[in-house]
């Protein structure tokens, strides 16, 4: 693993409805929080105020939505440099997007997929390398899920492994997306987690999926996490050491106990993991 990570322990994703609970009592559960900037270089007034006081208490990590990373559209140059200071400003320890385009000629408000080749790397990687260099930091990029597969020359860790080394960036590994390509598309999760490089991850995510009726998963964020995901990321903490993880939880939101529940829960295989120093 990583020397210097960004963050350390477990983490939540912060979503609005939860502003009011978090400001009266923040949970010494949680060790950071991440935040999609999109949604927050804009606000002002109580938002505003609000994440500035939970920036003062908690690390922040920010996981981006519309960089589109692997379009053919040029990057929003002025995004990046308003995204910059806000950066910042919030000390958010890391930052990244997903391995997927989701715009061709305007925003499209979906995850697709990329082909595996060779030209694919080349132009992921091009385009993270100006992402990094015009906010002056590494970024970290997510593995994604995907519901159909491409013409492909390369699997979908040598993809991975391409685009990292290229661009020299880091990975925010997403443990349910693994669990749920490896079940639509039939491959050993743990077989797919050994072939990563442990010295590429920032930080780790979680969270729920749907199983549709003819057994496609769907990684949806709206429900709790899995047995066979808990247990998979027991795998990731024994081949790579434990690292920071986070959980998410984008529909269906349960009562903020709930999931400090799953918190409390991913502390403890952390703790029975043993922790990274």
């Amino acid at each position: 693993m990583r020397q210097h990570l960004p963050v350390h322990g477990a983490g939540l994703g912060l979503r609005r409805a939860y502003l009011g609970e978090l400001g009266l009592a923040f949970p010494p559960l949680i060790d950071f929080m991440e935040i999609a900037p999109e949604n927050w270089l804009d606000a002002g007034g109580r938002l505003g105020r609000s994440l500035a006081q939970l920036a003062e208490r908690v690390p922040l990590v920010g996981h981006g939505l519309l960089l589109n990373l692997g379009g053919t559209d040029p990057l929003d140059l002025a995004f990046l440099r308003r995204l910059k200071p806000f950066l910042d400003h919030h000390k958010v320890r890391c930052y990244g997007d997903h391995l997927s385009f989701c715009g061709d000629a305007g925003i499209l408000y979906e995850l697709l997929p990329l082909p595996f080749t060779a030209e694919a790397v080349a132009h992921l990687a091009g385009r993270i390398r100006v992402v990094q260099e015009v906010l002056e930091r590494r970024i970290a990029v997510e593995n994604p899920s995907y519901y159909c597969t491409l013409a492909n020359d390369l699997t979908e860790a040598q993809f991975i492994n391409a685009v990292l080394a290229e661009a020299d960036c880091d990975l925010l590994l997403d443990i349910n997306n693994v669990y749920v390509n490896s079940q639509n598309h039939h491959y050993d999760a743990g077989d797919f987690l050994r072939c990563l490089p442990a010295a590429r991850i920032a930080y780790g995510h979680i969270a729920g999926h749907l199983r549709t009726a003819d057994g496609l998963l769907i990684d949806t964020h709206g429900a709790a996490v899995s047995t066979a995901v808990w247990q998979l990321l027991g795998q990731a903490y024994a081949h790579f050491g434990v690292f920071p993880t986070l959980l998410e939880r984008d529909e269906n939101l349960p009562a903020l106990a709930d999931l400090l529940a799953e918190v409390d829960q991913l502390r403890a295989l952390q703790g029975a993991s043993g922790i990274l120093e």
